[in-house]
């Protein structure tokens, strides 16, 4: 343990992932299987973006939230598939102290950012149908502008006093239980105790999002209530992909929650890597899924950019 601690502090230089097993030559199969995962969020987000980006009929505010889901996708996937992939064919698993905070701060940013759109697009979908005629004059390109800079800008200032907590705190251990670096993983080697800050980031980074977006569908439901059911239904085929999608998301950061609170000591890596690894890869590749097949408009775009690109290309 020593060797992986620096000199003059006591603190650890370098953390070692414990979750990784000698698999012998199924780890070639696993980095192959992890590696198609990896392409296929790349490809499928890509689409969307470039989808977007190329079509000006797109330029509208659900669709450049839905764009910058797909690029948050990305530079989630960034922060840890690279990583990981060594990872599997490596022999040993440390990481130096600033990769790994590296790495918690982009997966954090990543979860952070993931719903802090998803709540801006239960706002857009609230004056969408509750406020029709005064949507474009309230969801104009600068409210859009300032809602997608604060949706990215807000985490970096949140989550920098956390950050600045974690790695001042000083660490009695230097192995994590982990196949990555999260904050809570390195916070459980902390020599003191910090449950209440624990607590505080829980309420200001989940339950306020959130409330907020429960908030904002109940305000839907009430107008649903009293309109049409025409009007009911189109008010549903708009919010379902942002449903199924927030849904989603929640159902695999919540999965994720027991490797935070909980000491992993004792749980199979198996159920480890599971968790670990649900809101890594089930949101960047069903985001794409979700708005690419069930919005006309945009899955409209794409059998059109392949129509072309074959009528250009025929070989």
């Amino acid at each position: 343990m020593l060797l992986y601690m620096n000199n003059n502090s006591g603190t650890p230089s370098y953390f070692e992932f414990t979750v990784f097993s000698d698999y012998g030559s199924l780890r070639y199969l696993f980095f192959c299987l992890c590696l198609l995962i990896y392409m296929t969020i790349i490809s499928a987000n890509l689409v969307i973006v470039l989808t977007v980006c190329v079509e000006k009929s797109l330029h509208q505010p659900m669709y450049i939230f839905i764009c910058c889901l797909s690029l948050n996708s990305l530079y989630g996937s960034a922060g840890f598939f690279p990583r990981f992939l060594m990872d599997i064919l490596s022999d040993t698993h440390f990481i130096s102290r600033p990769f790994c905070f590296l790495q918690i701060y982009i997966i954090h940013t990543f979860k952070t950012h993931e719903l802090n759109i998803l709540t801006v697009m239960s706002y857009d979908r609230l004056v969408a149908i509750c406020q029709p005629l005064h949507y474009h004059r309230k969801m104009t390109f600068r409210t859009v502008l300032c809602l997608s800079i604060f949706s990215v800008l807000s985490p970096l200032c949140l989550l920098g006093h956390f950050f600045y907590l974690s790695i001042s705190f000083p660490l009695c251990g230097y192995k994590i239980n982990r196949i990555f670096c999260t904050s809570w993983s390195v916070v459980q080697l902390s020599c003191v105790d910090i449950n209440v800050i624990r607590q505080f980031n829980a309420v200001l980074f989940v339950f306020t999002p959130l409330f907020f977006v429960l908030y904002t569908y109940l305000r839907i439901l009430l107008v649903c209530r009293r309109s049409s059911s025409e009007f009911r239904g189109k008010a549903l085929q708009t919010c379902l992909p942002h449903i199924v999608t927030f849904v989603n998301y929640c159902i695999s950061v919540f999965c994720e929650v027991p490797l935070s609170r909980y000491k992993t000591d004792g749980v199979s890596p198996f159920i480890i890597v599971f968790l670990s690894l649900e809101f890594l890869i089930i949101p960047p590749i069903s985001n794409p899924l979700v708005y690419g097949l069930n919005l006309p408009q945009i899955r409209g775009v794409i059998v059109r950019l392949i129509r072309i690109r074959k009528v250009v290309d025929p070989k």
